[in-house]
């Protein structure tokens, strides 16, 4: 869930104590921004119960200054490093380096598929990438972008001359916390790959 909340002493606490009531049990929390009065918030969060997603961003949104951004599903691990594995799996088979970060990326960023794409045509793709990937035109940088029904990231990898997509289709528009952490995982594994 991504909750957008007043950055003030026992905000959090609001936020937790209404999770609590829904059943849920708060697994990771990460600070994406605190700016202006407000924190964004990425939480992690797991309920047994009956609970809707709808149900939750209702309470929640009841909370004086709480908003709730979007709410997805997740396979992150909270206390793992998938990123470092990321990273081992491209140092010790450099070749593969790409593909490697293709199939991982998702994971990695919450999302559904991730795709590589080199003048128009995928190179490779995650397992669960569709068929067709229709695509806007590569960016010069980095960006997020809401297309459609899927929230993407669009991130040059200059020494291959490609760009990588990653997708999800709920939740809010990348952050650019996330943006930021994906283009340096790309950079690194380019660098790698690029000496293999």
């Amino acid at each position: 869930m991504r909750i957008s909340l007043p950055d003030r002493p026992g905000g959090l606490g609001q936020v937790a104590k209404a999770l609590g009531t829904l059943g849920a049990d708060i697994l990771q929390v990460t600070v994406l921004e605190r700016e202006t009065g407000r924190a964004v918030d990425d939480f992690i969060v797991s309920w047994p119960g009956p609970v809707s997603a709808t149900e939750v961003c209702e309470r929640l949104s009841a909370t004086p200054g709480v908003r709730v951004e979007g709410v997805w599903p997740t396979r992150d691990m909270p206390g793992s490093a998938p990123d470092y594995d990321l990273l081992m799996h491209v140092a010790t088979e450099p070749a593969r380096g790409l593909a490697t970060l293709v199939d991982a990326l998702p994971g990695l960023c919450g999302a559904e598929w991730s795709v590589a794409v080199e003048d128009g045509a995928v190179r490779h793709a995650s397992m669960a990438a569709p068929e067709v990937v229709n695509l806007p035109e590569p960016p010069p940088r980095a960006i997020a972008l809401d297309s459609a029904d899927l929230r993407l990231m669009l991130l040059p990898v200059v020494p291959q001359g490609l760009h990588v997509v990653v997708a999800r289709a709920g939740g809010p528009v990348f952050h650019r916390a996330e943006l930021e952490r994906a283009v340096r995982i790309v950079d690194v594994v380019a660098k790698l790959a690029a000496r293999a």
